[in-house]
């Protein structure tokens, strides 16, 4: 993995930090993209090796900022071997019908639209770089799969990523392109923060759950994208052991 490039949004805290930081001690150059500068350098500043990553602000919604940003790590580092697909966001918890439109349309922009156009750029630069070909990752969670109350705009794009991830990687089978998924629980990151203190569960519960090391995550993608071209993790469930998930409901 040494010298290849890397590409994860989302990169200036939670998972797409955990990310980059495992990724540059494999030995990756990594860019980080995200909205927030400052944010995002931090994240380099805490990196074994600062000099193997590129700061790039962009917005994952937008697709000319996009294009921009995938444009910026090639005249840096001449291709794009593993896109980490992890930029989201979440919405207040509300009933369908209490949800504003504009909420939607905002998580929907950010965690479908901002992957799909990360996942377009990077598809296009994989299938005519040379050596052809990359991986994709995406970040999905468990609420592709079961939601939690209350959250229809994040369960719904995350429902989509899992589609997504099936068409990117059927796609991408004549171009030597991978794509899996990496569905998440309760890592310790400021977006679960909240659970230690409760969080409601399908009966109305208020519950504290248990959280796992976010670092294990990092551990996990550097894993996936490790893998040779030929072999792809398609979906992995990584979550806190005791966390109520299986029989959740």
């Amino acid at each position: 993995m040494a010298g290849s490039v890397a590409v994860v949004t989302g990169a200036g805290s939670g998972i797409g930090r955990v990310a980059t930081l495992a990724l540059v001690k494999e030995g990756y150059r990594v860019a980080l993209v995200g909205r927030r500068r400052d944010r995002l350098e931090e994240t380099a500043s805490l990196a074994t090796c600062p000099t193997a990553t590129l700061v790039v602000v962009a917005d994952v919604g937008d697709e000319a900022s996009v294009d921009a940003a995938f444009d910026q790590v090639v005249a840096a580092w001449g291709r794009v071997d593993l896109l980490f697909n992890n930029a989201g966001r979440g919405a207040p918890p509300a009933t369908p019908d209490e949800l504003p439109v504009s909420v939607w349309r905002d998580v929907v922009d950010t965690n479908l639209t901002g992957s799909f156009l990360c996942a377009r750029a990077a598809f296009r630069l994989m299938r005519e770089q040379s050596p052809r070909g990359g991986r994709i990752i995406n970040n999905g969670s468990i609420s592709a799969y079961v939601p939690r109350p209350l959250s229809v705009a994040y369960t719904a794009t995350k429902h989509a990523i899992t589609g997504l991830t099936r068409s990117l990687s059927l796609d991408g089978r004549p171009f030597d392109i991978a794509c899996g998924q990496i569905d998440i629980g309760n890592a310790d990151t400021d977006m679960t923060a909240r659970m230690v203190d409760g969080v409601m569960q399908p009966n109305g519960d208020v519950v504290p759950e248990p959280r796992m090391n976010a670092a294990e995550v990092g551990r996990a993608i550097v894993h996936m994208a490790s893998l040779p071209l030929d072999a792809n993790v398609q979906f992995m469930t990584m979550m806190a052991t005791k966390m109520p998930y299986v029989g959740r409901g």
